[in-house]
């Protein structure tokens, strides 16, 4: 690894370097723990000490006969004295909640056949986009109530995405998380697919039946926070590694972790995690989540502009198009900061579309009117026009409009049930001559 990129924030392959890999002698297990007197490897019912490598920073030990869905933790010794026991940071796969360990995974043992898709796929610019946003756990269950896993979900998804119309599908986040209410939003394993619905091999498979049949696949990824349970990145070795130190800034709105963005530790561990969903698992695009979170200090245009996270933004941005040209990169934001979508080569944050979440609040807040009332307020269908040509903007009913009580699309029309259907395909309609590329939710 180089380590000077990585203390810099520089480089996207810190996975290839930290987490556990096989090797010819068994599996070779890395961490970087800087601020921790000792660390060691829990495996197999005991514990095994690490060494200390390279500047001294990071740990290593080789354990012969590990082999891949081996379960291990790190166990961290730390300066005041309490030890604390973590999953891997770099961790590939980890075991189903509540249980939190760490996997040993084989990373090579699928081999795609997607070669054409991935050769000729495009970050769509210049063609139709049409994209179906779904929670892999809610978007349909088996009759016992159990999850379909991910190359169960292959057939019936791709069926439902062709006689629909659709030829991107969005997964809400699968990195592993604790809690099934935050549907995949505050992580606890940014490298390791969720287990509730399989493996990583399994999640290959679905990623490489879609490309088969001509559908696009693009991945939630949350580069803004984490999730604070103990087990995982927080206070990872004794002190503030991955977030703030102070809780001003340290604290998100979601009561999670904020990642500090002006360490270029964590700037290589995001920018790794964003390149290794690209490059292992073939996905077509990253939609990265809460930006304006990233651009403004906890979201407050108050506070002021993150001057160190907007900087990120741009140096993760340019590196992503670099290895991956023909993917996209969309920015959930709701703020008017100038450039989203221009390259960062020109200043700007270089993604390649903007969420237009002003469009979709409006023209909702339209048709849950009256139609008397109508007239007074057709601003709302016509403001967005005053700026759609500022950024490409994608289009979105997004998975927010439809929870905690909020109710579908349909029911938030106006009128009668008989009444609410002719509006909800006026409504449609409307979105699809609208400029712009078009995301949707899944219906219930």
């Amino acid at each position: 690894m180089d380590f000077y990129g990585f203390y810099t924030g520089q480089i996207f392959d810190a996975y290839q370097y930290l987490g556990a890999h096989l090797c010819n002698n068994g599996v070779i297990f890395r961490t970087f723990a800087p601020n921790a007197v000792h660390v060691g490897l829990l495996y197999n019912e005991k514990e095994i000490p690490m060494a200390k490598v390279a500047d001294g920073n990071f740990y290593e030990v080789i354990v012969s006969d590990a082999m891949p869905q081996t379960a291990y933790e790190y166990r961290i010794y730390r300066t005041d004295g309490v030890r604390a026991d973590h999953c891997d940071p770099y961790g590939f796969a980890m075991e189903l909640r509540p249980a939190h360990r760490s996997l040993v995974c084989d990373r090579n043992s699928y081999v795609f056949h997607d070669e054409k898709w991935i050769r000729t796929r495009s970050d769509c610019r210049n063609r139709p986009l049409n994209i179906y946003e779904m929670h892999p756990g809610s978007w349909r269950k088996k009759s016992s109530g159990e999850w379909y896993r991910y190359d169960e979900l292959a057939a019936p998804l791709t069926e439902h995405l062709t006689d629909s119309g659709y030829n991107y599908v969005e997964f809400l986040p699968v990195s592993e998380h604790p809690c099934d209410e935050s549907w995949g939003y505050q992580n606890t394993g940014f490298f390791a697919p969720t287990s509730r619905y399989g493996t990583p091999d399994e999640l290959k498979q679905l990623i490489d039946h879609l490309h088969l049949h001509g559908i696009g696949v693009i991945l939630d990824f949350v580069p803004v926070h984490f999730a604070i349970d103990d087990y995982a990145l927080a206070n990872y070795d004794g002190t503030a590694l991955y977030e703030y130190p102070h809780a001003a800034v340290g604290v998100s709105e979601w009561g999670s972790c904020n990642f500090m963005h002006s360490r270029g530790e964590v700037r290589s561990f995001l920018q790794s995690a964003a390149h290794y969903w690209l490059e292992e698992f073939h996905f077509d695009g990253l939609r990265m989540d809460a930006i304006s979170n990233m651009i403004f200090w906890q979201g407050d245009r108050s506070r002021g502009v993150n001057g160190n996270a907007v900087d990120f933004l741009k140096t993760m941005n340019r590196g992503l198009k670099e290895r991956h040209p023909n993917c996209m990169l969309i920015a959930e934001d709701s703020t008017n900061y100038p450039g989203v979508t221009l390259p960062a080569d020109q200043g700007g944050l270089g993604f390649d579309y903007k969420w237009d979440l002003g469009w979709m609040h409006d023209t909702l807040e339209y048709f849950q009117l009256p139609p008397e009332c109508r007239t007074e307020q057709y601003h709302k269908l016509t403001f967005s026009m005053m700026y759609f040509r500022n950024e490409r903007y994608l289009l979105p009913f997004s998975h927010d409009e439809v929870v905690h009580g909020k109710a579908t699309i349909a029911q938030k029309m106006n009128g009668q049930y008989e009444q609410k259907f002719p509006q909800a395909r006026a409504m449609y309609l409307y979105m699809m001559i609208h400029p712009g590329k078009k995301t949707e939710l899944y219906g219930k």
